[in-house]
């Protein structure tokens, strides 16, 4: 039959899959805009001052009291997560790690600075959750790889 003359019912079924497989590309696009996004910032403005030793980063950490050995190993692992956040086989893991990254960052934003800016981890984990759900099917592909080594 052509489309034209196709039952009414068969039409409104083909257009709601339709919509839904188009809803379902946007959200894609959407979440992958989102680790792009969220990369860019945990790569360029979170990890690259620790890792260039930026003054404000010296200054947080000394004031922290952990040193510059914990500002570039902060700034690495930062560095690696937003790298992992753009592989398809390590975003779920990724998204885990850097929300663990926003505990200690939460932490120690109560403790150490009273608070000051402590929302900001928060927000950022409410992103990463979403990517850690939304991906959770690469975690078993995932573990296949490194069982097979």
């Amino acid at each position: 039959m052509s489309e034209t003359t196709a039952p009414a019912g068969h039409t409104a079924s083909v257009t709601s899959a339709g919509s839904l497989s188009g809803r379902r590309r946007a959200a894609r696009v959407a979440l992958r805009t989102v680790q792009v996004l969220l990369a860019l910032f945990y790569g360029i403005a979170s990890a690259l001052p620790k890792l260039i030793a930026h003054p404000s980063a010296v200054e947080s950490f000394d004031k922290i009291g952990w040193g510059s050995g914990a500002m570039y190993t902060i700034g690495a692992l930062e560095l690696a997560g937003a790298v992992a956040l753009l592989i398809p086989a390590l975003q779920s893991v990724a998204a885990i790690a850097l929300s663990t990254l926003m505990v200690g960052a939460f932490i120690v934003q109560l403790t150490v600075f009273h608070g000051q800016n402590a929302v900001t981890p928060l927000i950022l984990m409410v992103p990463l959750a979403l990517i850690a759900w939304a991906r959770r099917e690469h975690n078993a592909e995932l573990l296949r790889l490194v069982r097979r080594q």
